[in-house]
């Protein structure tokens, strides 16, 4: 079993935690996924949680919850996967919704439709298929022409 402690992020877990979003795909200063974002979502009203390893001080997974000021958007949760088929996702998913409740506010996420795992946590906790919407994004603005 391991011996772990579910806490909020601070400032100096930004390297681990980018190693931990590289290692599972989440994200990474390419997505914009930078110490600034991190702060700014937190200050505006999100949260995010960190899995860590008493043992060893690894950060082994993350939730990470923005604010709209409308609804909570759940990004990059995950689990290293050396720690993965351990009830973590759960786990993560649980305190998530916690803190959507304490907050007041829906709680909203994207999944990709192959990752079957998560879509089966999600739908027991009670997140429900939003509809037939595609995702768009623009990463560089300044590859927009006005």
């Amino acid at each position: 079993m391991i011996n772990y402690t579910i806490r909020d992020y601070k400032d100096e877990d930004y390297n681990q935690l980018n190693e931990l979003w590289q290692e599972t795909g989440l994200g990474g200063a390419q997505r914009g996924d930078n110490e600034k974002i991190v702060a700014n979502s937190i200050e505006l009203g999100g949260k995010l949680i960190l899995l860590e390893n008493n043992e060893n001080g690894e950060i082994f997974g993350s939730s990470w919850m923005t604010f709209d000021g409308r609804r909570l958007h759940l990004h990059h949760i995950g689990v290293k996967t050396s720690y993965q088929n351990n009830g973590f996702g759960t786990l993560l998913s649980k305190e998530s919704l916690k803190f959507a409740k304490l907050k007041g506010y829906q709680i909203k996420l994207e999944v990709h439709q192959t990752n079957t795992k998560a879509i089966k946590i999600y739908k027991k906790l009670g997140f429900s298929h939003l509809g037939d919407y595609d995702v768009y994004i623009v990463r560089n603005l300044d590859s927009v022409n006005f």
